[in-house]
């Protein structure tokens, strides 16, 4: 199911007049298709489209698109400023509804694991999976069940039970999921040290969720 994303055609092109745009809460973008008879100039809210990119930059948005009307399409490029990280421009492509796309999905992890119960640490190896599959059956995330996990054990990418027609090139043998043996116990330091470490880790993870759109259409 397409999410509804809402845009606004735009004239202005250069770069004061973009500069401006952007000062009023407003990110440039282009949406191009095969179907419309040119790309066409588009701005979206900054604050909806922050948004999108934390929860679903992968989906299918139905996007209306000025006389073309309402567009299936999906995001293909964001850019940002390099010093201050805001989004300032952004690509849409339309999609052909038969024909697969190539995208990411994030992966989840569900279930209470038995090697985290005797003092195992769960960790994900990967967060997001590449999948292949029509437009319209892009799942909101990949599940992986790992109430069964012993500590040693893992989890690999041949043993996702991927939804119906989606399919993934990933290698097979890559380990999504790991239940790690205890630490040692941690002085005082090692553990601030460690807390800060996997602070850092998830603040890198989540910039990366919204700024690696990586989507063939």
């Amino acid at each position: 199911m397409a999410i509804p994303f809402k845009a606004q055609e735009r004239s202005v092109k250069t770069r004061g007049e973009l500069n401006q745009l952007r000062k009023k809460g407003a990110v440039p973008g282009v949406v191009y298709g095969k179907k419309l008879s040119a790309p066409v100039s588009i701005a979206v809210d900054e604050k909806e489209l922050q948004q999108l990119l934390r929860t679903t930059p992968h989906a299918l948005l139905e996007l209306e698109v000025g006389a073309a009307g309402k567009q299936p399409v999906m995001l293909t490029e964001v850019q940002r400023d390099p010093i201050s990280r805001s989004v300032i421009h952004i690509d849409f492509h339309q999609v052909n509804m038969n024909e697969e796309v190539r995208t990411q999905v994030r992966v989840e992890l569900a279930g209470d694991s038995a090697g985290v119960r005797e003092g195992g640490i769960l960790q994900a190896m990967i967060h997001e999976l590449e999948i292949h599959c029509l437009p319209n059956n892009i799942p909101d995330a990949i599940e992986v069940d790992v109430s069964q996990l012993q500590i040693g054990e893992n989890l690999l990418v041949v043993d996702l039970q991927l939804p119906q027609g989606v399919t993934t090139k990933v290698d097979p043998a890559q380990v999504v999921v790991t239940i790690l043996a205890p630490q040692k116990e941690l002085s005082a330091e090692e553990a601030a040290e460690a807390e800060v470490e996997q602070k850092e880790a998830a603040e890198r993870a989540e910039e990366a969720n919204m700024e690696d759109v990586h989507t063939s259409v």
